[in-house]
């Protein structure tokens, strides 16, 4: 099966550079600020996936010591801490968490952002092995992790609950995000509007279906 190829996105929501996540999470909240002026994409991202509720009830899906922390897949809406552990060890197949996404992609602003340093705190974006490849998963940066600099976008850093990030474990859960700063007009009318997104099996067979008898009915005129 050919693989999926992702929409790229760019939010409609513009970060005014003032805002702040309130990442609330079942050990306490995390409190981030964001650096939407450096990384304006990531950050409008981020603002609307929180606004529109994707990120409730996620898990943390991945910790590595002294590492990262990641979180912001999908896959584990419907799982609870122990399942999500379990597929994690690779103990319950069919289940495979860190695998989701929002169904588009956004660039990379790794190149553009003048504060794009992984240092302890800092809030990242979590990328498959392809350039501008980053969509809802992100992870915070345990230490100081330069390698990740040309690779990952940070978006920002946390400025309260920095003790939680050693106590967050794996089947934690992200319980809602709120954004505090935001222009609420501007963002309410971004998230009522439609994301991208790839089609359905059914619906690129329509599409197919449509593209050949369009193809057969303009060579019947030909004739």
């Amino acid at each position: 099966m050919a693989r999926i190829e992702l929409p790229l996105y760019t939010p409609r929501y513009v970060p005014n550079g003032t805002e702040r996540a309130i990442i609330e999470t079942s050990k306490g909240p995390i409190t981030v600020e964001l650096w939407g002026a450096d990384a304006p994409v990531t950050v409008g991202n981020f603002i609307e996936l929180a606004a529109r509720g994707f990120y409730d009830n996620l898990k943390f899906h991945a910790r590595k010591p002294d590492s990262v922390i990641a979180g912001g897949c999908p896959t584990t809406r419907a799982m609870g801490p122990a399942q999500v552990l379990a597929a994690v060890q690779g103990v319950i197949r069919g289940m495979h968490p860190g695998t989701g996404d929002a169904r588009y992609t956004i660039v990379d602003e790794w190149e553009t952002n003048p504060r794009n340093h992984h240092g302890r705190g800092s809030i990242c974006t979590a990328v498959k092995s392809a350039p501008n490849s980053a969509s809802s998963q992100f992870y915070f940066s345990l230490s100081d992790q330069p390698e990740f600099d040309e690779q990952d976008t940070v978006f920002g850093q946390v400025v309260e609950g920095d003790e939680l990030l050693d106590a967050l474990a794996i089947g934690d859960a992200i319980k809602g995000i709120r954004i505090e700063g935001a222009d609420e007009a501007a963002l309410a009318e971004a998230i009522a509007q439609e994301t991208p997104r790839p089609e359905t099996p059914k619906e690129t067979m329509e599409r197919l279906a449509r593209e050949r008898a369009e193809r057969a009915a303009a060579q019947e005129e030909q004739v």
